[in-house]
């Protein structure tokens, strides 16, 4: 709980001002004379109370006491100065650069909050084996077309996520994602303990499973809990969450370098999200929008048939998509490290300098990806991001130096813009019935994708003497395509409720 008091000196004008409820950061409800409650906004408990003593003709010494708990678990100590300044400053209306374009809600605030911190997790699941793998492969004497099929192979895991995530159409939300968060740091976990290069993918291929289950089951959730003009918004910040997960690896990774068997460490550590993973699932809620639809099946005055064709060609829309996105996306991040240790000659901790210093900075593009996703659009944002984004990733490829540091860093800060924006498209174009089962379809043919991609750029880069770049050149020509796609056939949904999308929903 945090109190503080505000003191100012006022005229009859600023004083009847003070005594109307604010409308800004939250929206309040009068309970008495000069006190208010809450009425609205992301908090557990709000209450303000208002003390006028005059000081002269058309002057008052006022003192505003605030007394509130912020509803964003976990993070209340990241938002509180942003808070407490608003409180502070009034405004007119609601309008921050730090927060949501809408204004969100307890339960909305509550949900985001816990839900980052479960990301949060499910970014450092789904990093260690990229982290780990050249080193993994060192110890086990293998080549990169191993480590390619290696890589390739455990995206056969996402089977494991489809199936997850059709029960969670049916089963609900929480108990999936509970579920496969915990099956999938224990599953690292035992990867930790490998005996050779496939025990280790086999461990990955259920671990990355049940890691892509969480991760879509994640988005899902907030979609559906999220405010309309709120949700690549929402999204932005799952992003930055997962990318601090994938730090924390990277931040283990130096290790590595101690020992031929120290990459180890990393999979041990995850035991740890169980703890995480356990405690935001006694707080987190069943989505709204889940249990509305326990009540409402689709039948009554709606076109079973029209709501079929509807999705099957969003269906197809979007996997195709994944798909021409993931056949360059996964090499150009399964083998980065690879990449910089054996062509350019990166020590472990240089590698982990050279993530860190590259990708830190993408929290910038993903942001302003969210903010203009809603504000600009999906579509300009997604396309604009794609092209910039998979331009500079090519070219960090094939540079040396400096040059190297600079297309990385413009590569994950561009392509970031376009992450939100295309993130949120999964579960909107899908009703609630059918939004577990679409989504890990599409995240299915990416995966294959990914599979491709990955078994391409190895076996190639093993062809042409280890270099990667030649692979990457050729296979940047799908997200070019994906840009065009965006442009000329995707629907434009920012501001507009799951319902209006969905119209089979209501």
């Amino acid at each position: 709980m945090t109190t503080f008091s505000h003191t100012h000196t006022c005229n009859d004008a600023d004083l009847a001002r003070l005594r109307t409820p604010r409308d800004d950061i939250v929206g309040e409800r009068t309970v008495g004379d000069d006190s208010w409650v809450l009425g609205d906004g992301p908090f557990d408990h709000y209450r303000r109370d208002l003390d006028a003593e005059p000081s002269g003709a058309d002057s008052w010494f006022v003192t505003e006491t605030y007394n509130y708990s912020l509803a964003v678990p976990v993070w209340r100590r990241l938002f509180n100065p942003a808070i407490k300044r608003a409180l502070r400053n009034r405004r007119e209306s609601y309008g921050y650069w730090w927060a949501p374009p809408d204004r969100l809600d307890t339960r909305a605030a509550t949900v985001l909050g816990l839900l980052c911190a479960v990301q949060i997790v499910d970014g450092y699941l789904g990093t260690v084996l990229t982290q780990t793998l050249t080193f993994a492969a060192d110890e086990f004497h293998r080549d990169n077309t191993a480590q390619g099929f290696v890589l390739g192979g455990v995206r056969a895991g996402v089977l494991i996520a489809l199936v997850t995530v059709t029960i969670a159409d049916r089963r609900g939300r929480k108990s999936l994602l509970v579920a496969a968060g915990v099956g999938s740091c224990i599953f690292t976990f035992l990867g930790g303990l490998s005996t050779g290069l496939w025990m280790l993918g086999s461990t990955q291929l259920v671990a990355r499973g049940m890691s892509t289950a969480l991760g879509i089951l994640i988005v899902i959730v907030a979609a559906e809990e999220m405010p309309a003009r709120s949700r690549a918004w929402a999204a932005s910040v799952l992003v930055l969450s997962a990318g601090l997960g994938s730090g924390m690896a990277v931040w283990i990774l130096p290790v590595a370098d101690l020992d031929i068997r120290g990459w180890r460490v990393i999979y041990l550590v995850a035991v740890l999200g169980i703890l995480v993973i356990r405690s935001v699932g006694k707080r987190l809620p069943e989505t709204s929008r889940f249990r509305r639809s326990e009540q409402h099946a689709i039948g009554s005055g709606v076109d079973i048939e029209s709501v079929r064709a509807r999705r099957r060609r969003r269906l197809t829309l979007l996997a195709f998509s994944a798909f021409l996105l993931a056949i360059f996306a996964a090499p150009a991040s399964g083998f980065q490290n690879d990449f910089l240790k054996d062509e350019r000659g990166f020590s472990a901790a240089q590698i982990s300098l050279f993530t860190l210093a590259t990708s830190t900075p993408a929290g910038l593009g993903v942001l302003a990806g969210g903010w203009l996703a809603e504000t600009r659009g999906r579509r300009p944002t997604g396309a604009i991001g794609v092209v910039l984004g998979t331009a500079m990733a090519v070219l960090s490829y094939m540079s040396h130096g400096f040059g190297l540091w600079l297309f990385a860093f413009g590569g994950v800060v561009l392509g970031g813009m376009a992450v939100p924006a295309l993130a949120v498209y999964g579960p909107e174009l899908f009703g609630t019935h059918d939004r577990g089962r679409a989504n890990g379809t599409i995240v299915t043919i990416g995966v294959a994708g990914s599979a491709i991609g990955l078994v391409i750029a190895g076996s190639l880069s093993d062809s042409m003497g280890g270099s990667i770049a030649p692979a990457l050149s050729l296979l940047a020509i799908g997200p070019m395509i994906v840009a065009v796609m965006i442009l000329t056939l995707y629907p434009e949904t920012a501001a507009t409720e799951l319902e209006d999308i969905n119209p089979e929903d209501n």
